[in-house]
């Protein structure tokens, strides 16, 4: 029996039914269920089958076949995914039959359910695009922005006219309506005309404020500060946004699993709109553990323990140990051991206030010494994409290097910006992130006086597949180090630079490319003034869990902060990631391929992509 459906005053259903365009996962098994367009149009084919029932309960049920009381039940519902998909699509006036073993599913009695099922055939004939004839949405709140496509003239897709009535209403609420909603609504469709008239009439209600703020759910939290953290505007025009910038505060905190705000029913005289804030605080600590690897630069182990409400403020205390480099080539084991403390909302809800401890041993190619750094600042959250930090810091490093004992010590106050739009830091398949740095120093003793500017730039571009799990993504990377005002030898060792590894120069031995001057005490290898590298991959998903990475990585290295008379390095491999729910785990393989530091292949592993 056929089925036509009509669109008449169905606006809500219709944009319920949209909604299942994302149900359902591609693919099927052919030897039980099978699709037919007609018409044989392949991209109609795809989205049906993303959007299909049937298909999920095959997949779900795996070889041993579907039970046939649950695929039966998916083909008497299938005429309604169906629908709602060709609605998506602009599509009113569809055709579907449902053949269970050659009977159709909608005539079947539920009661008479068959015992088996051997063949399952979906028959679709789309029918023709429908376009807007009307489409009005009223009133609309001064500077709301509609979407190009819900126009006239324009395919009638009922995503189209969701995304239209949202726009119109996120435009009064952005105006202080948060009780705005569809007061009426009136959808036609003409099958003669293959046209849709939509009609939608919008009640902004009240223009409101935000009223008195409740919090519940705290346990060690103390109310006042997440009060201050979530820095809800109360007696100010109610707008979304500042709700979402007092959710995301509140999480960045760290101290809560779960952060809701729900609105008071009654509006409190004038015009004050209550808010209810529900929390769930996580466990107080947490310890972690994490490690990489390298053919030359050795293993490189780390743990830390975390509390994260220390005074009951949501002062984060971290405690960090790095041991690096075990079994490394060209150098010794290096030691951290840190301590950093922070509190969110100093000053402004925004502000971060920090101070941090650390001292160590460092045993590289060039030098050995001991170093301890103290610092405090603040940080800031500036959008929900840039963020940035000033700090001021002491430093001491001493040690011993080709020509006898050293001992370097510096004030410093660097300035951080970040940019970082990127979808997914681990793993990302679109956007930029750029990150710099400026560090002005005083030098006490013979250390001299300077500064430093640093640059890391990365680009990520996918194709292919959905803009979540894109089949190719092409990803590169820009650094640059200098340092002005200090001479080589009078700048501290841990601020120079160096080439070779898994951070710079894959497949090039870590810390390989330095350079060599002269010393009254003889020559003295050591790093440069300047550095600049550049990286590329090309990433392809070839499952859902594997991927490969062919990459090509440039560094190089100078004695001056303009990059003259540098030395250069270069390497290729290719890579394999396994992608994990906490990121890809990443294995490469390089091979020199430029300058003379090579030193045969190198092997890297960790978690996250190498940029």
């Amino acid at each position: 029996m056929a089925r036509r459906r009509q669109v008449r005053r169905a606006f809500g259903a219709a944009l319920a039914l949209s909604a299942a365009l994302s149900a359902g996962s591609a693919g099927m098994a052919e030897d039980v269920v099978s699709f037919d367009v007609v018409g044989g149009d392949k991209a109609m084919l795809r989205s049906l089958k993303a959007a299909s029932g049937l298909v999920a309960t095959e997949q779900e049920a795996g070889r041993k076949g579907p039970d046939p009381q649950d695929l039966f039940a998916a083909a008497r519902a299938e005429y309604a995914r169906l629908v709602g998909a060709l609605y998506a699509e602009g599509r009113y006036s569809p055709v579907i039959h449902i053949y269970v073993d050659g009977r159709e599913a909608a005539d079947i009695p539920p009661l008479d359910a068959p015992k088996s099922i051997g063949k399952v055939e979906v028959v679709v004939d789309p029918g023709p695009l429908f376009e807007f004839s009307r489409a009005e949405i009223a009133p609309l709140a001064d500077g709301t922005v509609m979407p190009g496509a819900f126009a006239v003239g324009e395919t009638a897709q009922s995503g189209v006219i969701t995304e239209a009535v949202g726009a119109a209403q996120a435009g009064w609420q952005d105006a202080g309506h948060p009780r705005v909603k569809v007061a009426s609504q009136d959808i036609v469709a003409n099958h003669r005309a293959n046209t849709l008239a939509v009609d939608v009439d919008l009640m902004p209600g009240p223009r409101l404020r935000f009223g008195p703020l409740k919090i519940t759910g705290e346990k060690r939290m103390r109310e006042e500060r997440i009060r201050a953290i979530a820095g809800l505007p109360v007696g100010t025009v109610w707008n979304p946004t500042e709700l979402r910038k007092a959710q995301a505060r509140l999480r960045r905190s760290g101290v809560f699993s779960s952060v809701t705000f729900t609105q008071d029913e009654n509006i409190t005289p004038p015009d004050l709109l209550g808010q209810t804030l529900t929390v769930v605080e996580e466990k107080k600590r947490r310890v972690g553990f994490g490690a990489d690897v390298g053919t030359t630069s050795g293993l490189n182990v780390t743990g830390f323990w975390l509390h994260r409400n220390l005074f009951g403020g949501a002062e984060r205390l971290e405690i960090e140990g790095l041991i690096d480099n075990i079994g490394a080539k060209d150098s010794g084991v290096d030691y951290t051991l840190s301590f950093n403390l922070s509190r969110p909302a100093t000053f402004t809800p925004d502000t971060t206030a920090t101070a941090g401890l650390s001292f160590g041993r460092l045993d590289e190619a060039t030098y050995q010494g001991d170093f301890l750094s103290v610092n405090g600042g603040l940080s800031h959250v500036f959008t929900d994409n840039l963020n940035g930090s000033i700090q001021l810091g002491y430093d001491y490093l001493k040690g011993t290097d080709e020509t006898g004992k050293f001992v370097y010590e510096n004030l410093n106050l660097p300035v951080n910006l970040t940019w970082d739009n990127r979808d997914n830091p681990l793993n990302a398949t679109r956007g930029y992130f750029a990150n710099s740095t400026v560090m002005p120093f005083l030098g006490f003793g013979s250390t001299d006086s300077g500064g430093s500017f640093s640059l890391d730039a990365r680009t990520y571009k996918g194709f292919g597949g959905t803009s979540v799990d894109r089949a190719v993504v092409l990803a590169g990377r820009l650094q640059y180090g200098g340092i002005f005002g200090s001479s080589l030898l009078g700048t501290p060792r841990d601020f120079l630079y160096y080439s070779g590894g898994g951070g710079t120069v894959r497949g090039q031995p870590y810390q390989s490319l330095f350079i060599t001057t002269d010393t009254p005490q003889g020559p003295l290898e050591t790093g440069g003034m300047g550095f600049f590298g550049f990286s590329a991959e090309v990433r392809v998903r070839v499952t859902e869990t594997i991927g490969v990475v062919g990459f090509y990585d440039f560094g190089e290295i100078s004695a001056s902060a303009d990059m003259s008379e540098a030395e250069t390095q270069a390497g290729a491999g290719l890579g394999v990631r396994y992608n994990t729910s906490i990121g890809p785990i990443r294995l490469d393989v390089g091979l020199p391929v430029e300058g003379d530091t090579g030193d045969g292949p190198q092997v890297y592993i960790g978690l996250g992509q190498a940029f």
